[in-house]
């Protein structure tokens, strides 16, 4: 069955989908003259729609999170090139390290390993984003795109309790940490160094996002 050009129940093509989702009560009835099979039809495209959308979701998810694995060591090994490097730097780093893991224990709910703020070491820094970089493509190589939207509940550290689907924190995640990673460059322009290059699009062009 063809519906705008789109063969239902592949995924060559989610805008197609998108389109067809919009002309299923039209196309329904000429398809089904039974309300109720209109219903059923219209009730199962949608479903279809839904599945594709989250897979072609969780791969982005997967490549957003290479590109913050990739950013978050780009930063650590700028650092780790000065004898002294920055005290602020360094606590920004820590602060990207120890959020990436506290949102990921908040999700597979398990208990709050460090806090917010911690004081790491730029040695601590490196063997937190290397287990990081494990433990985030352990839960995202293993996870089915339908668990994109379930909801997680949370208490934030202020003692104010949440709900969120795993879908917007892992979006948080990435952009917290590009944000703070910012910080980083502007507090290491400030001392007088040169930043790492961290641009998604530079993460893109040099093929290492793949």
């Amino acid at each position: 069955m063809r519906i705008a050009n789109c063969k239902i129940g592949t995924a060559n093509s989610l805008c197609r989908c998108t389109c067809a989702i919009f002309a299923l009560p039209a196309r329904a009835a000429a398809i089904c003259p039974s309300a109720s099979a209109r219903r059923t039809l219209i009730h199962r495209i949608r479903n279809v729609y839904r599945d594709l959308h989250m897979m072609d979701m969780l791969g982005y998810f997967r490549r957003l999170f290479a590109y913050d694995t990739w950013a978050n060591r780009e930063v650590l090994s700028r650092l780790q090139t000065f004898g002294t490097p920055p005290s602020r730097s360094i606590q920004l780093l820590s602060h990207i390290l120890s959020a990436e893991r506290l949102w990921l224990e908040r999700i597979e709910r398990r208990k709050q390993t460090y806090p917010v703020w911690p004081d790491f070491s730029i040695m601590k820094c490196e063997a937190e984003a290397m287990e990081l970089t494990q433990l985030w493509g352990s839960y995202l190589g293993g996870i089915e795109p339908a668990q994109l939207a379930g909801i997680i509940k949370y208490t934030n550290t202020k003692g104010e309790a949440w709900s969120n689907s795993v879908s917007d924190i892992l979006m948080h995640v990435v952009m917290h940490s590009a944000y703070h990673r910012g910080q980083i460059a502007s507090d290491m322009r400030a001392a007088g160094h040169t930043p790492a290059y961290t641009d998604f699009i530079h993460g893109v062009r040099q093929r290492l996002l793949e």
